[in-house]
């Protein structure tokens, strides 16, 4: 699981909250993480392989949106087996770990070891809550018709950048002046727990504004592309609704438990001593939310893939062929427009607006199918409802 207290516990002083969550049972919370981790990083795996008896079709470049997932998805499967990996260590070697509480030790592998792997797993899943949000912009840019390809040069900047710099400069106040002698108190460990928690709280705020600006914007798209409102069209609305919604409901789940858990570690900090009796029920449901932590959060990656792309079967295709993987998707119009040709025997009147309409047809078409790809009903609607289709 992904937590502030993972790096906190690195210190030899350590806080007392953060000595209670990490010494209620580590075997089987680790146990518990490994197990979690491992069933979620061979499913997205499954998830993202090639299937038999998907149809075959031809994918000359990527989109933004779609690249986009397939990032998430690579962060959720890189903090998953650093999760798996640092659990295991504090399972096979007790020994190990237990040199990282002594204070003025001379062997600097255990707190290597304990900073390193803690802030992988935070790096990780705070540059997949960063790519997060960069799939709600570009959303919404696509929509509007102001992102493509290059964006996602800007994107990887934002992300990494982002993701680098919070987790740096957290760490740095939180081991102030050494990792051997930390100085004890909130104020050194609060910049930490902020930078910690900016990118999944931004997630919380600003997708579910972006993805309902999106919905809407979709809406009028789908108006304006020949003034009329279909049921085609209104159902494709709504399932490019439900997406956002399951995307935004995944991230919920998985994540909540953090929130409170924090929330309930950090009033136990705030007492002058954690173990009196009326804190009794505070500390029971920070160490049960601490459990769940270790359930939920190596999760999100598989759960994520069900968002993005239902489920996509086990039927495993390993043979190589030059066909379209599972994250990528095909603007409908594209197909329609090698199809269909544009005649060239019209007047040139004629032709000029009518090409004119098929190419906004295209972008409208271009535009929602990034959204929705990914879904085999919603590309076929989208396909029939064209003007390219209908043999404009």
């Amino acid at each position: 699981m992904a937590s502030p207290r993972l790096e906190t516990y690195c210190c030899p002083n350590r806080d007392a909250a953060t000595q209670l969550v990490m010494n209620f049972q580590p075997e089987v919370f680790c146990g518990v993480c490994i197990g979690s981790a491992s069933i979620s990083l061979l499913l997205t795996i499954l998830q993202l392989l090639p299937k038999k008896g998907q149809s075959p079709r031809k994918m000359p470049k990527a989109s933004s949106s779609s690249t986009i997932l397939l990032l998430i998805s690579i962060c959720d499967i890189l903090g998953g087996l650093g999760i798996i990996f640092r659990s295991s260590v504090w399972l096979g070697f007790p020994g190990f770990i237990a040199n990282i509480s002594v204070v003025n030790g001379t062997d600097v592998w255990p707190s290597t070891f304990c900073v390193g792997s803690a802030m992988w797993i935070q790096l990780l899943y705070s540059a997949g809550f960063w790519w997060l949000f960069c799939y709600a912009v570009d959303s919404y840019l696509v929509v509007r018709r102001s992102a493509g390809l290059s964006t996602i040069v800007l994107y990887h900047m934002m992300t990494w950048g982002l993701a680098v710099m919070l987790c740096v400069e957290g760490i740095a106040l939180l081991y102030y002046p050494s990792l051997s002698s930390c100085e004890n108190g909130l104020e050194h460990a609060i910049p930490h727990y902020i930078t910690t928690y900016a990118p999944l709280l931004l997630v919380l705020v600003a997708n579910p504004i972006l993805f309902r600006r999106t919905v809407s914007a979709v809406a009028s798209l789908l108006k304006g592309r020949q003034g009329i409102y279909t049921e085609n069209e209104r159902r494709l609305g709504t399932e490019i609704q439900m997406r956002f919604f399951k995307i935004m409901l995944v991230f919920v789940i998985c994540w909540s438990s953090n929130i409170i858990n924090e929330t309930l570690l950090f009033y136990l900090e705030m007492q002058p001593d954690i173990n009196e009796m009326p804190l009794k029920n505070i500390r029971s449901a920070a160490l049960i939310t601490w459990i769940i932590m270790g359930v939920l959060n190596p999760m999100q990656g598989f759960l994520f893939t069900l968002a993005f792309y239902g489920w996509t079967g086990w039927r495993v295709d390993l043979k190589w062929r030059k066909r379209e993987i599972p994250w990528e998707s095909m603007s409908s119009s594209t197909v329609g427009e090698n199809a269909y040709p544009s005649p060239v025997n019209y007047q040139s009147n004629i032709h000029d607006s009518k090409k004119i309409s098929t190419t906004d047809s295209q972008q409208t078409d271009e535009a929602i199918s990034m959204l929705s790809e990914g879904n085999t009903s919603s590309d076929e609607r989208l396909t029939r409802s064209s003007p390219i289709y209908q043999g404009w």
